[in-house]
């Protein structure tokens, strides 16, 4: 396999470290990886200036030789690099996958998550309106060590303003697009993930 640039986009937070695991494997394996820090603190950036980050960060590369990667919410960052750029490849990881013109803020309402979420609270054992802890929902099954790393970080800082954002596109680009799905996730469950990404992609030809 030729060696391609992974570009790769974290969710909410906009931190490069989200894939500090996973760019050594890539490298590993011969590939160009690029973590994008997002302006997820900046309360004046919406997805528009978020793909304008994602799109300093490709560069000059053949965009042919791109494989975008977008984690949670990057899946509204996604579509709109790829209506700029011919990509190789998208990769959604449990990632928010929009429709045209919804924003992120929007996106929990419209795909019935909240519903989700308690079932998947019930399935765990916690009462189905449970808090959100991020210890339970996000770091249940990360090692110790990782969850040290990540807590000595600080808390993240996201504003707010990206999620009244519209992600304005017309149609998902024809970019080849898989969707991975985390079979243990409980934010967003894998059952809801695979319902959203049929939904709204599998009509898709190159899906």
């Amino acid at each position: 396999m030729p060696s391609l640039s992974f570009i790769l986009i974290p969710g909410a937070g906009g931190s490069p470290w989200y894939w500090h695991l996973v760019v050594p494997k890539l490298q590993q394996r011969g590939h160009e990886a690029v973590p994008v820090a997002l302006p997820a603190a900046d309360n004046t950036a919406g997805l528009r200036e978020y793909a304008a980050s994602v799109v300093r960060a490709i560069g000059d590369r053949e965009p042919r030789g791109v494989v975008l990667v977008a984690q949670s919410m990057a899946g509204f960052t996604a579509p709109l690099v790829c209506k700029e750029l011919a990509l190789a490849m998208l990769v959604l990881v449990n990632a928010m996958i929009p429709r045209p013109g919804e924003s992120p803020g929007e996106w929990f309402t419209n795909t019935r998550h909240e519903a989700a979420k308690r079932e998947q609270n019930r399935r765990d054992g916690r009462q189905a309106d449970a808090p959100f802890d991020p210890l339970i929902d996000f770091f249940h099954d990360v090692p110790r060590p990782v969850i040290d790393e990540a807590w000595a970080q600080g808390e993240p800082h996201q504003s707010a303003t990206v999620f009244a954002s519209p992600c304005a596109f017309e149609s998902w680009p024809g970019v080849p697009t898989r969707a991975l799905v985390g079979r243990d996730d409980r934010f967003f469950p894998a059952g809801f993930q695979r319902r959203v990404a049929r939904e709204r992609l599998v009509s898709r030809r190159n899906w």
